[in-house]
Formats: structure tokens, sequence, C-alpha cells
């Protein structure tokens, strides 16, 4: 992949993703989405993409905002643990599924009652969320952000 920063080349896309991605967390905000469920959703996704740029910022921002080392070193096996409510399940299988979206047609249904668990407008804010940082993982690695300490 070229080594070319997009947003600096065509700042007009870079700043309307920028108000998606507002628009994004204002939903989570409206749907009673808890700060750290967000940045759980963003890591966990940005995991699943490999994204190190957006790894690192979310990290930082949900310890910023309470999250435990503890449920950030389990995360990536979040459903083996005992560390996320229902609610938590929830999302973090539904923003799987819409970052897995192409391989996710045919796999089994997940486990856990996704509109069980969450509101209609929590599904949606989630969705909307998942959306957007599957987008910034590929601004972010197309771009070949730096992730340095």
């Amino acid at each position: 992949m070229p080594h070319v920063n997009i947003s600096k080349q065509f700042s007009a896309p870079y700043e309307a993703f920028l108000a998606f991605d507002k628009s994004a967390e204002e939903a989570g905000e409206a749907a009673g989405l808890s700060a750290t469920l967000v940045e759980l959703i963003k890591i966990r996704v940005s995991q699943l993409n490999g994204c190190g740029f957006c790894l690192r910022m979310h990290t930082r921002d949900a310890i910023q905002k309470g999250e435990t080392a503890d449920r950030l070193a389990v995360l990536p096996a979040w459903w083996e643990s005992q560390y996320f409510t229902s609610e938590e399940q929830a999302a973090l299988t539904l923003a799987e599924q819409v970052t897995r979206i192409g391989d996710e047609h045919a796999a089994a249904p997940p486990a856990i009652d996704v509109e069980q668990a969450l509101s209609a407008q929590q599904v949606a804010a989630v969705t909307w969320l998942a959306v957007a940082i599957n987008g910034w993982n590929r601004i972010a690695i197309a771009s070949h952000y730096p992730v340095a300490p």
C-alpha cells in the first residue's frame, strides 16, 4: 500500500468524517451508552482490524474515562470472561458483526441475543460507532499513521 496520508491530500473528506464521527459519538451518548463502553467498542474493532494507532489512542482514552487494566487485558477474549455486562457483551457482539460483515453472512448466529440486551436506539448507536471506528482504522492504516512510543 502506498505511503500517502490521505487526510493531508484531501482535507474535505477528512473533515466530513470528523463530523460523522462526532455524530456517532452523540448517538452513543443519546442512547445511554457509557463512555467506557464506547471506548471498548472502538478498541475491540481496532483489535480486529489491527490498527495500532487507534488502539493506542482509545486505550488511553478508556483508561482516562475509568476503564480498568483487567478488562482491557481480557477484551480480546471478552466472551470467555465474566468482566462484561450483558449490555457490553451485546454491544461487543454487534460491533464485531459490523466489522466482520462480509464473513458474518455465512457465520452461525451469535450466542448472545443482542436485541434482548440492547434497545433499538442502542443497536443503532453501536452500529454507527462501529462504522465510524472501522472508517478511522482504514484511514489510519491506509495513511500509515505513525505509532511510536
